[in-house]
């Protein structure tokens, strides 16, 4: 076989493999969704829905923060080591503890696991993003960048289809594994609370994912470049104790906004003090590297890439703030609304990941089409009025809630197509990985901010979930005026 055909395999196969990984990465984000009513309200043995929602957006939290964390490691390792081996590794982390959740016997257990498997989430999300990017041409960005993102929103969809499905063939899998042996007490055990324990261990299946980028998938030619160069061997490990650092750091921002007997100005105040150094601690790797760097070595120089770092986690942090702060709430939020049906969360689950797939494709080619800068902004002011509308609009389960899902799906969802198409464009290749798994990844402590503080609103001014869902989404204004600060890459070759 020529080098044409075999370099044309090679990018069919790389993006094959990231697009099952980036769709398995939206079913593991909206699994926990869907099931967390029903399993924390059977691991904390409760109907008390107060306790329910803390210990939702405790392990939400948990689960962003590791993300971040994730993006960071896994984005290291694939400057270091390799997209595709460092690839394979976070699949297979993210996929089996994943599963594991479906055996926990406690919340805390869950949040542990959580925190786990989206080390591997976070990871793999910047890994595929940079070598397929690598791989395929400067032309062929922008429609790349939508079904990136649009990939993830199938994953979210597939899971909520799959929750429905379990609910109509419940008595025919108890009667399959009745049939293989196992023992009533284990199938009853499995399948009670709406079967959440089986949703959780389908979360495994990606790990079959790893053997198919293993064997199949090339490397980037540009990173093997930079190997070739040596610039890859100057990550060091020692400066991982860093992000450890930042890491703690965060689980200890969490556990400051979900303890109940915290002041508000302690809260604040440490607040304050503890974002700086998290921060901090995330980028240490990062800095450490551009210091053995030369100044003037490729095209952009280190401070520049510093000041692109802070933008790509400002921009990432809105868009992930505002759909982890609210559209990711509409399923839990349908569920406690009147008119409930045994599908209800699904619905509005499937119709806002529907929307997102729709979303996502359209406004990369927007970006493409009119340029990164005005289609962020265009995003930000149609994403408070489709949060408002959602939210503030509809009181009950119907039709009506379903549509407006599709909407706010389409509009505040986008961003996942507009963001693998940018932030690539933002790093040269020697930290590209790194760089987009830091902007993105950080974002996600943003968004843990978020989250927690939807937590706390809700708890200690007894808001509402529309009330509560409706002010974070202010966050909007933020990103409007934060885009204009970033540069436009529209038409520009990925930097080297």
């Amino acid at each position: 076989m020529n080098t044409e055909k075999l370099a044309n395999r090679g990018k069919w196969t790389a993006l094959t493999a990231a697009l099952l990984g980036w769709m398995f990465d939206g079913l593991e984000m909206g699994l926990f969704p869907l099931v967390a009513r029903p399993a924390l309200k059977d691991l904390l043995q409760t109907e008390n829905d107060s306790l329910v929602g803390l210990w939702f957006t405790v392990i939400t939290a948990m689960f962003l923060v590791g993300a971040a964390t994730g993006g960071v490691l896994f984005g290291w390792l694939g400057d270091r080591i390799g997209r595709v081996k460092a690839m394979t590794l976070s699949v297979f982390i993210y996929a089996v503890f994943s599963g594991l959740c479906g055996l926990a016997t406690s919340a805390t257990q869950i949040a542990i696991l959580r925190f786990i498997a989206s080390l591997g989430m976070g990871g793999e999300w910047s890994l595929g993003v940079a070598l397929v990017m690598e791989i395929w041409p400067d032309r062929s960005r922008a429609w790349l960048a939508g079904v990136i993102g649009a990939a993830a929103n199938v994953g979210y969809m597939l899971i909520a289809l799959l929750g429905m499905v379990l609910t109509t063939v419940t008595k025919d899998l108890q009667g399959l594994l009745a049939s293989t042996g196992m023992g009533d007490g284990t199938i009853q055990w499995l399948f009670k609370n709406d079967g959440w324990r089986v949703l959780m261990l389908l979360g495994a299946t990606p790990a079959i994912l790893t053997f198919l980028i293993r064997l199949f998938v090339p490397e980037s030619k540009s990173w093997e470049k930079e190997n070739a160069k040596g610039t890859t061997s100057m990550w060091k490990g020692s400066e991982l104790l860093g992000l450890l650092g930042g890491s703690l750091l965060a689980c200890g921002f969490v556990a400051l906004w979900a303890a109940n007997d915290i002041s508000l100005i302690v809260r604040i105040v440490g607040s304050v003090l503890l974002l700086p150094l998290i921060a901090y601690g995330f980028a240490y790797p990062i800095l450490g590297f551009l210091k053995r760097m030369p100044e003037t070595t490729g095209s952009l120089s280190n401070r520049e890439i510093k000041r692109r770092l802070t933008l790509a986690a400002l921009l990432s942090g809105v868009a992930l703030l505002g759909t982890w702060g609210s559209i990711q709430m509409i399923p839990t939020w349908a569920d406690s609304l009147p008119n409930r049906t045994a599908y209800s969360k699904a619905y509005v689950q499937i119709a806002s990941a529907f929307g997102a797939v729709v979303g996502c494709i359209v406004a990369a080619l927007c970006g493409g089409w009119f340029g990164r800068r005005k289609t962020y902004a265009v995003l930000c002011f149609l994403s408070i009025g489709a949060v408002l509308y959602v939210f503030r609009m509809h009181d009950k389960n119907g039709a009506a809630l379903v549509l407006a899902s599709f909407v706010a799906g389409l509009i505040t969802a986008s961003f996942y197509g507009w963001l693998p198409l940018y932030l690539p464009e933002l790093f040269p290749t020697r930290m590209r990985a790194i760089g987009q798994g830091f902007g993105f990844n950080f974002g996600r402590i943003i968004a843990a901010v978020g989250v927690l503080q939807l937590g706390n609103m809700m708890r200690t001014y007894n808001l509402s979930y529309p009330t509560a869902c409706s002010f974070l989404s202010l966050i909007y204004i933020v990103g409007f005026v934060v885009i204009w600060l970033a540069p436009e890459t529209k038409g520009k070759p990925l930097p080297e």
